[in-house]
C-alpha cells in the first residue's frame, strides 16, 4: 500500500498540474479576446490567415495543455493504482519505476489527440468555417458533431474504453508490465482507452470553441462523473440523449 504521505502527495502534484494548464488556458483566453476586440472590432466572422509553423505548434501546445487540464483529474485512480502497485513491488525487493514514466504514457496519447486536432482546426479556418473564438460557425456541421457524439455514447467500442478506464484493478492484474518500458507502454495503452471512450466528447471543442472554457470545463467534469461516479455509465448515456436532441435542433435550424 501507499505510505499515508504518498497519496496525497501524488494527488496534489496531479491537481498541481490540472490546475496550472487551466491557468495558462485563462490567461491565454483573455489575450486572445482583447486582442480581438482591439482588431477589427465591426468584423462578425473570423477570416482564415496563413498557418505558419509557429502558429500550428503554440496551436498544438494550446490543445494539449487543455487535455491536461481536462483529462489528469479522470486518471488520477489509475495513477495511485499504479504508484500502489510499483510500491508493493519496491518493498519486496524488485526494480521501482516513477508515477512519472506511466503519467508521460497517458500523456502521450493526448499529444497525439491534439496534433489531430490541430490539424482539423487549421483545416476548418482555411475553409473559413471557424469564428474568431475558434468555434464552427456552420450549425449544421455541429449539429452533425453533436449528433456523432451523441450516438457514440451508445456503442459497444464507448461502452468498453469506459469500462477500462472505470476498472483500475482489472486493469492492472490484467496488463502489468514490468521495468520503464512496460510502464511507459502501460500509460499508452490506458492513454488509449481513455482516448476511446472521450475522443469524441474533445472534439465537440471545435463547435463551442477550443477557447470557450466554461464549456471545456462543463466537458471536463461530464467526463469525470462519467468515469468516477458509481451510475457514470448512465449518465454517460443521458448526456448522448442531450447531445443527439441539440445537435438535431442545430441541423435543423440551418436547414
Amino acid at each position: 500500500m501507499l505510505r499515508r504521505i504518498d497519496r496525497p502527495v501524488i494527488l496534489s502534484a496531479l491537481l498541481a498540474l490540472s490546475g496550472l494548464a487551466w491557468l495558462w488556458l485563462i490567461w491565454l483566453g483573455r489575450g486572445m479576446a482583447e486582442q480581438d476586440m482591439a482588431s477589427m472590432p465591426g468584423m462578425a466572422m473570423h477570416m482564415p490567415s496563413a498557418w505558419t509553423a509557429t502558429r500550428f505548434g503554440l496551436t498544438f501546445a494550446m490543445w494539449w495543455v487543455m487535455m491536461i487540464g481536462m483529462m489528469l483529474p479522470g486518471a488520477a485512480p489509475m495513477i495511485l493504482m499504479f504508484a500502489t502497485v510499483n510500491r508493493n513491488k519496491r518493498a519486496s525487493g524488485q526494480d521501482f519505476v516513477p508515477v512519472s514514466v506511466f503519467t508521460l504514457g497517458y500523456l502521450l496519447v493526448w499529444g497525439l489527440f491534439s496534433a489531430g486536432a490541430t490539424v482539423a482546426q487549421c483545416a476548418l479556418d482555411q475553409l473559413a468555417m471557424l469564428s474568431a473564438s475558434l468555434a464552427t460557425i456552420s450549425p449544421s456541421v455541429g449539429g452533425a458533431l453533436l449528433i456523432a457524439a451523441g450516438i457514440y455514447q451508445f456503442t459497444p467500442l464507448k461502452q468498453a474504453c469506459l469500462r477500462h478506464c472505470r476498472s483500475p484493478v482489472a486493469f492492472v492484474l490484467n496488463r502489468w508490465q514490468d521495468g520503464r518500458a512496460g510502464a511507459l507502454r502501460m500509460g499508452v495503452e490506458h492513454g488509449t482507452f481513455c482516448l476511446g471512450c472521450c475522443w469524441v466528447l474533445m472534439a465537440l471543442l471545435l463547435v463551442v470553441g477550443a477557447m470557450n472554457l466554461l464549456l471545456a470545463a462543463a466537458i471536463a467534469a461530464f467526463v469525470l462523473v462519467e468515469k468516477l461516479l458509481a451510475g457514470g455509465a448512465w449518465i454517460g448515456r443521458l448526456g448522448g440523449v442531450a447531445m443527439i436532441a441539440v445537435g438535431a435542433w442545430l441541423a435543423a435550424g440551418s436547414a
